[in-house]
């Protein structure tokens, strides 16, 4: 349906990741120049304590296409994830994890299915998800609460690989959500309710090997909840 993908802003979020950092940037370096011909990767480093900074700009020197955006102090996944929406220049975006539990190449299953269905956002969802069964539980929960309030039924609404229209990100109200895991559920509510087409396929993720995640202490998972009502009072 649509016209094949000719430019793509891929974006990683990154906290303290210097163990995988190279690895997966590397990694996707070499798929992506062989799936668009315009393209660039941005970094942004949400006040990483390690050497992530310093490694991602040695990558930049290397490659004019990769940039590093910078937060001096670390200000959530929410924050991170808005810089890559705004500062992505191509008429498509990808964000991925930059800790290596995805599969960058199934990028082209992502493209693929943008073309058939006409897709503005292409969300991935897990085939089988490596993480705790308290995880799963709690991730469960939030998305009944997002389909009774919102009317949004998607499979995983946090899952952290997607390919999304740059005229999604332009058009729906300002991202607000700063902390936790909140800015995914915002998102999508948002582009759903301007009338953006939303399409899921199945991802592989694999266990974390290196570093740990964040945001799912019981405070965040709270916070997550009121900040549901906040928006659904706002967007009634």
């Amino acid at each position: 349906m649509g016209h094949k993908i000719s430019s793509l802003s891929l974006f990683f979020p990154a906290y303290n990741e210097e163990a995988n950092a190279k690895k997966t940037i590397s990694k996707a370096l070499k798929i992506i120049q062989k799936t668009v011909p315009t393209w660039e990767i941005l970094v942004i480093n949400d006040g990483s304590k390690d050497k992530t900074k310093e490694i991602v700009q040695k990558l930049c020197r290397q490659y004019k296409n990769i940039k590093l955006i910078n937060h001096e102090v670390n200000r959530g996944y929410g924050v991170a994830l808005q810089s890559g929406f705004y500062n992505a220049k191509y008429e498509w975006i990808a964000f991925t994890d930059i800790d290596g539990q995805f599969d960058f190449s199934e990028i082209n299953k992502f493209i693929n299915t943008q073309e058939k269905t006409g897709a503005d956002l292409v969300i991935g969802y897990y085939k089988k998800r490596q993480v705790s069964k308290l995880k799963i539980i709690t991730s469960k929960m939030w998305e009944v609460a997002v389909m009774i309030l919102f009317g949004l039924h998607v499979k995983d609404i946090d899952c952290g690989f997607k390919l999304v229209r740059k005229e999604v990100v332009e058009k729906i109200p300002k991202l607000e959500s700063e902390r936790g895991a909140f800015i995914s559920s915002e998102f999508l509510i948002k582009a759903k309710k301007s009338g953006f087409k939303i399409v899921e396929i199945p991802v592989t993720h694999y266990p974390r090997v290196a570093g740990k995640g964040t945001g799912r202490d019981l405070r965040v998972i709270i916070k997550s909840f009121v900040d549901l009502f906040r928006l659904w009072k706002k967007l009634r």
